[in-house]
C-alpha cells in the first residue's frame, strides 16, 4: 500500500541534534526507532520525511494504530 494513497496526513515532531563530528542526527520521538543522519538540515528533512513515511506505511500494512504526535514546543515538524 502506498502512503500517497492513504487519505490522512500525519504531522510529527522531529528533532535535529548536531553531531560533534559534523552533520545531524534526526529523529522522531513519537515513532520509536525512527532515526536518520544527514550532513545538512535540508538533507535531514528529506531523510526523516522518507523514514516517517516508511514507518507509517508499515503500521498501516500491519493494521497497527498510528501514534499521535507529542506537543511540538516550536520544534521543526515534517509531514509524514
Amino acid at each position: 500500500m502506498s502512503f500517497a494513497h492513504h487519505s490522512t496526513t500525519h504531522r510529527f515532531t522531529v528533532i535535529f541534534e548536531k553531531e560533534d563530528e559534523g552533520g545531524y542526527h534526526v529523529f522522531c520521538p513519537t515513532l520509536p526507532g525512527c532515526h536518520t543522519q544527514s550532513e545538512t538540515v535540508e538533507e535531514g528533512i528529506g531523510n526523516i520525511r522518507e523514514a516517517i513515511q516508511l514507518y507509517v506505511e508499515t503500521l498501516i500494512e500491519d493494521g497497527l494504530p498510528i501514534p499521535r504526535d507529542l506537543p511540538t514546543d516550536g520544534k521543526l515538524t515534517a509531514d509524514g
